[in-house]
C-alpha cells in the first residue's frame, strides 16, 4: 500500500517527494493548497495538528497499523528507518546526518523564510529592517555549509536525508537572492544533487493543481 503524502510545491514538501523518490517508496500526492487556507481544514488538522505542510500517513505502520507523521524532518527519520536507507549506520555519519538535518529544521529554513516574506513586502520602511537582518542571516548560513561540504561530497559524507531537507531550501537560492557562485562548495554540490534522476523525479510530481483542476 502507498505511503499518502500531503503536500504543497515549497521547500518543506519537495524534500520529501524527492526522499520518496530516492527510496523508492510508492506514494501518492494530495495536494494542500495552502494558498487557499486548505491547511486549516479539519480533516488536515488530524493530521498535522500545526497546521503545515507536509504530512504522510503510512497504511503500513509500525507494527502493520497506519500512522500519521507531521514536521517534515520527523517525516524524513520516520522514511529513512521504514526504508532502511539515507540515514548512515556508522554512529559517526549517523550523528552528522542528524546534526545537518537539524541544521536545515532550525536555521536553514526559517530564516531564508523571512526573507521569503520581507522580499514580498512593497513598503520599503517595511522590508528594510526585516529583509537586512535575515538576508545577513541567511548569507551565513550558506556560509556554515559551504565550509562543511569543503571535501566533502555530502553533508554526512555519504548522501542521507541531511542532503534532501537541505536541497529544498537551496532550491529556492533565487528567492533568498543568492548568487551560489559565491558559495562554491555549495554550487557543487546542488548541481551534483540535483543531476540524480530520483530528484529530477521528485521536483517534477505535481505539487500544485493544474488551473482546470
Amino acid at each position: 500500500m502507498s505511503i499518502q503524502l500531503y503536500a504543497f510545491d515549497t521547500p518543506n514538501g519537495r524534500k520529501i517527494s524527492v526522499a520518496l523518490e530516492e527510496m523508492g517508496l510508492p506514494y501518492d500526492v494530495h495536494v494542500v493548497d495552502i494558498t487557499q487556507g486548505e491547511q486549516n481544514a479539519p480533516e488536515f488538522l488530524k493530521l498535522s495538528p500545526n497546521n503545515k505542510i507536509p504530512a504522510i500517513v503510512d497504511p503500513q505502520g509500525p507494527g502493520g497499523a497506519a500512522i500519521s507523521v507531521f514536521e517534515s524532518g520527523a517525516i524524513l527519520i520516520y522514511l529513512a528507518e521504514k526504508s532502511g536507507k539515507f540515514l548512515p549506520q556508522d554512529p559517526r555519519r549517523r550523528i552528522a546526518a542528524l546534526e545537518w538535518l537539524m541544521f536545515q529544521m532550525g536555521g536553514f529554513g526559517p530564516m531564508p523564510g523571512q526573507v521569503h516574506h520581507f522580499v514580498g513586502l512593497k513598503d520599503e520602511a517595511e522590508r528594510s529592517y526585516g529583509l537586512a537582518r535575515f538576508m545577513a542571516e541567511t548569507r551565513r548560513l550558506y556560509g556554515v555549509m559551504d565550509r562543511r561540504l569543503d571535501g566533502r561530497a555530502f553533508f554526512a559524507d555519504e548522501l542521507s536525508i541531511a542532503d534532501f531537507a537541505i536541497l529544498g531550501w537551496v532550491w529556492r537560492h533565487p528567492r533568498h537572492q543568492i548568487d551560489l557562485a559565491d558559495y562554491p562548495q555549495v554550487q557543487r554540490w546542488y548541481q551534483a544533487m540535483m543531476a540524480r534522476p530520483a530528484v529530477e523525479r521528485g521536483f517534477a510530481v505535481a505539487l500544485r493543481r493544474s488551473a482546470a483542476g
